[in-house]
């Protein structure tokens, strides 16, 4: 790479001190936001930052367009130029079905008269903007849109401000790094990115991003790009334009190519496949998305061969040799139809749109949850309105943002009652809360949400108690808490709707098995505030037994590491309400028993992460989980690179195509009970 000026006004040990600073700094920043593999602390790299800034400010000949610093912007444009693409950026023509693919596939082959199989590229599709970077001697010049495909606006100054993106190619000389080049790619903002970007603004009384592309977008198009420098913009490429003195053989190669000069490119593309592979992949895709870190809306398939992509050419608006094939939709637009209020266990009291039927990520949504009084007011959300909502996994959809351009005035603005809808009791909003809270413990909507969460998985994990069934116990006075569970008759529950002999003996069987469980999932069902599964476990590590844990003090527990005054307060009011010791008590009496914490488990797991999918054979799931928690280990939810082990019982689900994916050890039960 050019070295740093010299001039009379700059010593030539300076100079080469700078060239120093700005290459390790580029080398680091890569390893960091490319590789994630630093080889130095953020402490190191930050006193190497300022050592630049201040050689810069000493000598501002020094500085230049290439330096690390112009990571932090520029001054504000007053509105972008534009920039024509030497080749147009063009769009692509979409899949939404296998049978579309495979028409794709045979077109292909027509076009080309071959008979043998086709070799393809897959690629995420990545759900944010498309860019083109042009580097000239290995140093970035110019980013650009992809705007109209033809034209697009130069955002160069905000592109400088992406820790991801080069600002200087790799090569290992000057000699290996190609005179230009046009790379193409994708900038976006991830989820967890995205989250806190919605929740600072939310903060500052600004309008929220409806989605990360928005954000991406909108965060791209800063005409200040300090503002743009403050986003958490990510980038990966997936092509190029014209690139002088490169040839590739394959679509891979040319991927890898980029990697080598330092470019970012998704793990997730696979070379090589055959059409029943790309479909494979397509449908394993799908069932990971919302375990990535990322928002991807589909697939690019492309053909493998460049030889092929050039003899197949583009047409007017795409190219011949790809095809985007799409996930079902997970924004739509639908219209509210009312407002209704529905009572959780807690007795929060939780505005939800039902809407005009809309599907949404492949399943029909008639209902969104809008949180809460202040998020209904802040979204400005009436009966009558159309709206924008999302669906994320297989959480409740949600409304996003109200399209204010298409309403008519007809509707109708929401308010929050002050009575339980339920019971009819008083609401009250605590100070401090977002909610509104019904203030009668003996609200059926309570009672009910408070042994549907009792008999849960993590909690009692009884077999066959379901939500229906709940509803018709409580409303036929069978039942009035989860203490009663232990009471229930078997010739009464064979006389309810859908239940039967059979039915009843299994549900009997189950409670009975119920009642021998870990301490932490006995805290844990009996729902108290703010203690979840993981504050249980801790709260059931640290004192051991039932009585203990009812013996501490407010500031006993505030004390201890992970719990806090708030989680304090909260414990030690519901222990200390006569209602929930009476329930506890008939607990206990009705022959549960809380397994006590051992002092001496054995900890050959210590450091350890797992996580479970699928149906277990020689134990529960639960189980599984408490052994692997006296043994050291921890139980996750979710796959991530800190997972050590991915713990494969029968049908799994997605968790296992991602664990594959990044590279997590897989084991099946076996294994893990020779680690245990």
């Amino acid at each position: 790479m050019p070295e740093s000026p010299v001039t009379p006004d700059i010593p030539q040990s300076v100079a080469r001190r700078a060239e120093a600073l700005k290459q390790a700094l580029h080398y680091h920043n890569h390893r960091y936001h490319v590789l994630n593999d630093p080889e130095i602390s953020d402490a190191e790299f930050d006193r190497m930052m300022q050592e630049l800034l201040a050689l810069e400010a000493a000598y501002p000949a020094l500085a230049d367009p290439g330096s690390p610093t112009a990571r932090v912007g520029a001054r504000p444009l007053a509105k972008f130029a534009t920039a024509r693409h030497a080749i147009p950026m063009l769009s692509l023509d979409n899949a939404f079905i296998d049978a579309d693919v495979i028409e794709f596939d045979a077109r292909i082959k027509r076009l080309l008269d071959i008979r043998d199989e086709i070799l393809y590229v897959s690629e995420p599709k990545m759900d944010g903007v498309a860019v083109e970077l042009v580097y000239e001697n290995g140093r970035l010049v110019m980013a650009s849109t992809r705007g109209d495909g033809i034209t697009g606006e130069v955002v160069t100054e905000n592109a400088r401000t992406i820790r991801s993106l080069p600002l200087m190619l790799l090569g290992a000389s000057l000699a290996e790094t190609p005179r230009r080049i046009e790379v193409r790619g994708e900038i976006f903002i991830d989820v967890e990115g995205f989250k806190r970007l919605n929740t600072e603004r939310a903060a500052q009384g600004v309008p929220v991003f409806a989605n990360p592309r928005n954000a991406a977008a909108g965060s791209l198009r800063q005409l200040d790009s300090q503002v743009t420098a403050k986003r958490p913009l990510k980038l990966f490429v997936y092509g190029i334009g014209n690139a002088d003195g490169l040839k590739f053989s394959s679509h891979g190669e040319l991927l890898l190519t980029l990697k080598h000069l330092g470019f970012p490119v998704n793990p997730l593309v696979r070379c090589g496949l055959r059409l029943d592979e790309v479909l494979n992949r397509f449908h394993e895709l799908e069932r990971i998305r919302h375990d990535l870190p990322y928002d991807i809306d589909g697939m690019v398939i492309k053909v493998d061969r460049i030889e092929f992509q050039q003899q197949l050419g583009d047409k007017s608006r795409a190219p011949r040799w790809a095809i985007a094939y799409k996930f079902a939709a997970v924004q739509e637009t639908t219209k509210v139809l009312d407002i209704d209020i529905q009572v959780g266990r807690t007795g929060a009291l939780t505005p939800v749109a039902r809407l005009e039927p809309v599907v949404v990520g492949g399943v029909t949504v008639s209902n969104a949850t809008l949180h809460n009084e202040d998020e209904v007011r802040r979204k400005d959300v009436r009966i009558g309105d159309t709206v924008l909502i999302q669906r994320a996994g297989d959480v409740i959809p949600e409304v996003v943002k109200v399209i204010t351009s298409l309403r008519t005035g007809d509707e109708r603005p929401f308010e929050m009652p002050r009575t339980c809808p339920i019971c009819g009791a008083e609401a009250k909003r605590i100070s401090g809360e977002a909610v509104i809270r019904c203030i009668n413990v003996n609200c059926p909507a309570q009672i009910k949400g408070k042994i549907r969460h009792f008999a849960a998985k993590g909690a009692f994990d009884i077999d066959g108690l379901g939500i229906k069934l709940i509803h018709q116990l409580v409303d036929r006075q069978l039942i009035h808490s989860y203490a009663d569970i232990f009471h229930l008759d078997e010739a009464v529950l064979s006389r309810l709707d859908r239940m039967g002999p059979t039915s009843a003996r299994n549900l009997i069987k189950s409670i009975q098995s119920s009642r021998r469980l870990p301490l932490s999932r006995f805290l844990y069902a009996l729902g108290i505030r703010h203690v979840g599964e993981n504050t249980a476990d801790i709260l059931a590590r640290r004192f051991k037994t039932l009585d203990r844990l009812t013996a501490a003090s407010t500031e006993e527990l505030a004390q201890i590491d992970g719990i806090g005054l708030e989680i304090a307060g909260a414990v030690r009011h519901f222990l200390d309400q006569k209602e929930n010791q009476d329930a506890i008590q008939r607990l206990l009496e009705s022959g549960v028993s809380p397994i006590m914490t051992a002092d001496t488990a054995p900890k050959r797991l210590a450091g350890k992460t797992f996580v479970l999918t699928g149906t277990l054979v020689t134990m529960t799931r639960s189980e599984a989980k408490a052994r692997i928690e006296a043994s050291g280990g921890k139980v996750t939810g979710t796959i991530s690179r800190g997972t050590n082990y991915l713990v494969v019982g029968k049908d799994p689900g997605s968790k296992l195509a991602k664990a594959k994916a990044i590279g997590i050890e897989i084991i099946d039960e076996s294994d893990l009970q020779n680690l245990l």
